[in-house]
This record gives C-alpha cells, structure tokens and sequence, in this order.
C-alpha cells in the first residue's frame, strides 16, 4: 500500500512567488486526503498532480493562510458536477465558519459534512485513522497524526510444512489468527507467523508552539511534518505568536525519534538554507520541503523516508479539466 505526502503549500502566512500558503495532500492507497487549503491551492494541484478528487479536507485551525482555498476549491467542484459527498474535518468553529462561507460558495449538487472534531478523536478509515491532537497556538488549534496499526508477521510456510498443515485454506486461517489442525495436534499463528511489523504514522501539525501532545503524537513517526516559522534568532517572537524555531522542532524531533522532519511555513523573511541549516545541527535528518516536492513513506521494514524533489509534479493523476466547459452557458 503506497503512502506518500504531496507539499503544495509550504510557505508562511505570506505566500510568495516560490511558495503558496499551507497545503498538503497525502496519498495513501485510492484515498486523497488533504491538510489545510490555503489561498490557491486549486491551482496548486492544477500545477501539479492534476485537480485530484479529494476524500476529505482536514483543517488545522481557522486562520485564513489554512482556509481561505476552500471556498474556491469547492465551487470548482461543483463547477465539474461533483456527486461524492466532501467531509470537512477541523477545530471547533469550523460549523461557524462554514455558515459565513457559504454566501461564497452557494448550494453545491454534492453534499459537503462539516465536521467539528474534539481533541484526541479519531476518525476511521480502512487500514488506519487520523487522530486530531491539541496543539499550543494563539487559538483552538489541532495537530493530525495519520496512523496504521500493526500488520501481522510474515508467514513461515516451512514451519507449516514442518508441523504438517496443508498448504490451502488452513494457510489463510493460520494467517487470519485461527488455530488449524497439523499432523501432531493444534497449530497456532505463533507457531508459523513471525513477529509483527509495525505501522506507518505520518504527524502533521500545522502552526504550533513546541508541545507534550506533539512530542507523544510523533512517537516514533515516519514523517513529522513540522512548525518552522521563526529562525533561534527569534524564539520570543515565536513563543509569543504560537509557533516553533526550526531549532525547537528539530529538538521535538529527536525526542520523539522520528525518522524524517519535515520543516513547513518557514517566513518569508529567511532563506530557508539558514533555518535548515540550525534545524539539522540539531537532528540532521530534517528536510525543508518546496513547493510541489514529495515525500515518499514505505513501511518501517522496507526502508526509510524519501524526499522526491518535484515529485507531485512528476506524479499527474489525472487529466486536467477546464472548470468552465462545465459550466452551463448563458
């Protein structure tokens, strides 16, 4: 199952020629999952792998840098003759902030679920879930940690053969976590299944203080996708507007042994070589993404995180689609 995470916004509250505001996509299977909609991300996707069909929209909190694509993303939609219900996860007042929105945006032909989530609920969905975490910014803010549980060991088909199951549905049972009859008794999964491999977890945090709940969500992630914003220079300036120094997310990091950082919303007041540079003196496996970059995850026992430089724009999905030929005419 592939699992992979598209940058199309990694600038700061500013978006600049280079970088748009916030914006991820995560890829994981046949879902399109995306994380934030800031200013132009529509366009954002147009440039890149194609305006993809989303399964949902998780919104980090309620500045208008992380929202203010949406109303023009979802009236695309509707523009093409969406039908797929859309659902909308995010912080509380996001069912307040929709009310005001939708004078933008109007009745869509597809249903749009607005869905306020509480700290610490999690959402399923086949093969994992994304868990909404309290992050420390100057209002209601949530972190999401993408998850997946354990998968079973490998199965020993020597030791089956050894112990006598035949080859078949009994294989299928054993590996489903049924007991199945051998040639000298009961055999049980522990007697032909290795130990079991572990999950992949992606965390993305959106603009956030360093915090307890990010340090405990990150445990051992692949990709935590991090708060940047501010140079040491100006770790007062960070803790006073809610965000984190590329140093301060890097030490998050480490204490969490993550296996890749990846630094987001960095200011536009930088050059982001100076604030990488201080993040990987700290934890040197920390990448400061541009935009339309990806991250490929394979699971933990297949190899480590991968940056793919322009990798959205090399990965198109589908065809691109003008908005306007879906529209009826006057």
């Amino acid at each position: 199952m592939d699992l992979s995470v598209a940058f199309l916004g990694t600038g700061g509250s500013v978006p600049t020629a280079r970088r748009a505001t916030a914006c991820l996509l995560v890829m994981r299977g046949g879902d399109r999952i995306m994380f934030d909609c800031g200013e132009g991300s529509q366009r954002q996707m147009h440039r890149s792998l194609g305006l993809v069909q989303l399964d949902e929209i998780y919104i980090t909190h309620l500045h208008l840098d992380h929202y203010l694509g949406l109303p023009g993303l979802l009236k695309t939609y509707d523009l093409q003759s969406r039908e797929a219900p859309l659902t909308i996860h995010g912080p509380p007042g996001l069912r307040r902030l929709f009310g005001d929105l939708g004078r933008l945006i109007g009745k869509t032909r597809y249903e749009v679920e607005v869905n306020e989530l509480a700290p610490g609920q999690a959402v399923p969905h086949d093969g994992y879930e994304v868990r909404a975490f309290p992050v420390e910014h100057r209002m209601p803010a949530f972190g999401y940690r993408l998850g997946e549980p354990d998968r079973p060991g490998r199965f020993d088909k020597q030791a089956a053969e050894r112990l006598g199951v035949p080859e078949g549905p009994a294989y299928s049972a054993l590996q489903g976590g049924e007991e199945v009859k051998g040639a000298d008794g009961v055999v049980r999964p522990e007697d032909v299944m290795g130990t079991a491999r572990p999950g992949r977890t992606v965390v993305i945090t959106g603009d956030t203080a360093p915090c307890v709940a990010t340090s405990e969500a990150a445990e051992g992630a692949e990709l935590l996708v991090h708060d940047g914003s501010f140079a040491e220079e100006e770790a007062q300036r960070a803790a006073e507007t809610g965000h984190s120094t590329a140093g301060q997310a890097a030490a998050l990091a480490r204490e969490a042994q993550v296996k890749l950082l990846a630094l987001i919303h960095v200011s536009s007041r930088y050059n982001v070589g100076q604030v990488l540079e201080e993040a990987r003196g700290v934890f040197e496996p920390t990448i400061a993404p541009r935009d339309f970059d990806l991250v490929e995850v394979p699971f933990p026992d297949h190899g480590e995180p991968v940056l793919v430089p322009n990798g959205a724009r090399e990965r198109r999905e589908a065809p691109e689609a003008d908005p306007a030929e879906a529209a009826p005419r006057s």
